[in-house]
């Protein structure tokens, strides 16, 4: 079975959805701030003869018709990193400031940590923590090649974060990107819909459970976590959430994306989940020509604002 069969239910054209699932992913930059503006690498691409599409609803990404992200010389010299469009939205719903102290909870191989220390201006605190040791390599690499020097990286389990290593034992922002079932990455990996299965789904979901309580532990009252997968699994997606939300302080947000979305649903497969899961936002193929996401911001303790004055309404920050 094609696992993208289960999810016709859930989108408004199937035919549109499965046609975008069969279609390659647009390649896709993002400019690092802290290197470059995208005007000057816009320069760049043009001097470089390096065909690009400027993405309309954010001014730091760039398309390549031609592919080959890392293949021109402005991402050696670490103006630009290669990372799909859909993968930029968790940082914009965390919206992390300048100063603050921010946990990637599973942030191999780096590509929303160096947009978070990106967003923060690389003053603050991001730590970068993985459990794979081997991917921590590539994250450090990226880290050097942009030039973050906020970032502290651990090799832990997440589920069991320990602070103590730290000089602090709270963070204002978390964010838990969490290993999942991948099919909204079909478009540039098939191979994931052929290796799929159902007990795989639920495996990684005991996982992510594990990961999402323990940053909401490990985020101070009023702070923020935004929780992302790029899976349509329900069982990954609002059942995680449904299970934090029983089980931790903490409340889903609304929020905006400057994407068309879906809210989260509220029912699957005999299951119910609590009725805040529509707050989350579900990011379909055939809506944007994107890859497929799940993205969902929750507030600590239960509190409406925090200090830093964000509201719960908020719709997230730059990048």
């Amino acid at each position: 079975m094609n696992p993208l069969d289960r999810y016709e239910s859930l989108v408004d054209d199937v035919d549109a959805f499965r046609a975008a699932c069969d279609r390659p992913l647009p390649s896709v930059v993002r400019t690092n701030g802290i290197a470059a503006t995208p005007a000057r690498v816009r320069e760049a691409f043009d001097e470089g003869g390096v065909a690009y599409d400027p993405v309309d609803w954010h001014d730091g990404l760039f398309r390549l018709p031609e592919g080959n992200p890392g293949g021109n010389w402005p991402y050696v010299h670490g103006w630009t990193h290669g990372q799909e469009e859909v993968s930029v939205l968790p940082t914009l719903a965390l919206a992390p400031r300048p100063g603050e102290r921010v946990w990637d909870a599973c942030a191999a191989p780096g590509s929303k940590t160096t947009q978070i220390a990106d967003a923060m201006d690389d003053e603050g605190t991001v730590v970068a923590n993985d459990n794979n040791l081997g991917r921590l390599s590539a994250l450090r690499h990226n880290a050097e090649r942009l030039g973050i020097t906020n970032a502290i990286v651990t090799n832990q389990d997440a589920r069991n974060f320990s602070t103590k290593p730290l000089a602090f034992d709270e963070f204002d922002r978390a964010l838990v990107d969490a290993p999942c079932s991948c099919e909204g990455t079909c478009r540039k990996n098939p191979d994931v819909l052929d290796q799929w299965t159902l007990d795989h789904v639920h495996a990684v979901a005991g996982i992510q459970k594990g990961v999402l309580a323990r940053a909401v532990q490990a985020t101070r009252p009023g702070g923020v976590v935004v929780y992302s997968t790029c899976t349509f699994a329900p069982e990954e997606n609002e059942a995680v959430l449904d299970h934090v939300l029983a089980n931790e302080d903490c409340e889903l947000v609304e929020f905006d994306l400057p994407l068309d979305t879906d809210p989260g649903v509220t029912e699957w497969e005999g299951e119910t989940y609590d009725e805040s899961v529509t707050r989350a936002k579900r990011i379909y193929p055939h809506r944007n020509d994107t890859g497929g996401f799940f993205c969902a911001k929750l507030r600590v303790g239960g509190a409406a604002s925090d200090e830093t004055g964000d509201a719960a309404t908020d719709g997230g920050g730059g990048a």
